[in-house]
């Protein structure tokens, strides 16, 4: 399959292996395109998670993964690109429909944004929190001091 792929879409896929798990590290630019091809053509029918992973000192800080699943198949695949801190990345709700909730919890928890997405804002914290948890710049005590005074009407720690 990654050898198909990587035929028509050239250097831009990179098929690895890791503790048996099969994943593919696709160039930015590739991503809506691959995904769609895993859905429609290799029945990756889905989206089992979306997430990212926070490398504060490289250039490109963020690596997306989706996580996939075939039942025709009976396969799992991971599929994985880097983005700079900042820039967005285009939303794969359209291909699955599964995948909004997904990318709102990414968005919530990394800061990252995905484009077209239908409603890209906070799942879990509320709208007004400043910064964005799962970020390894984010302190682990930290908490928004003025959110929760003006919002709870308490001193933080309380």
């Amino acid at each position: 399959m990654v050898e198909k792929l990587r035929r028509s879409y050239g250097s831009g896929i990179e098929a690895l292996t890791y503790a048996g798990q099969n994943y593919m590290v696709v160039d930015r630019t590739l991503i809506p395109e691959i995904l769609r091809v895993l859905c429609n053509q290799e029945q990756f029918d889905y989206c089992v998670d979306i997430t990212a992973v926070h490398y504060p000192k490289r250039e490109k800080q963020f690596d997306v993964l989706w996580i996939l699943y075939s039942y025709a198949r009976n396969e799992r695949i991971r599929v994985t690109t880097q983005i700079r801190d900042g820039e967005s990345i285009p939303s794969s709700v359209a291909i699955w429909t599964g995948a909004n909730w997904l990318e709102r919890e990414v968005y919530d928890m990394f800061g990252i944004k995905f484009d077209g997405h239908p409603d890209m804002k906070r799942i879990l914290l509320p709208d007004g929190w400043k910064g964005h948890p799962l970020r390894k710049d984010y302190g682990i005590l930290q908490q928004d001091n003025e959110w929760v005074q003006i919002n709870l009407g308490i001193e933080s720690g309380q």
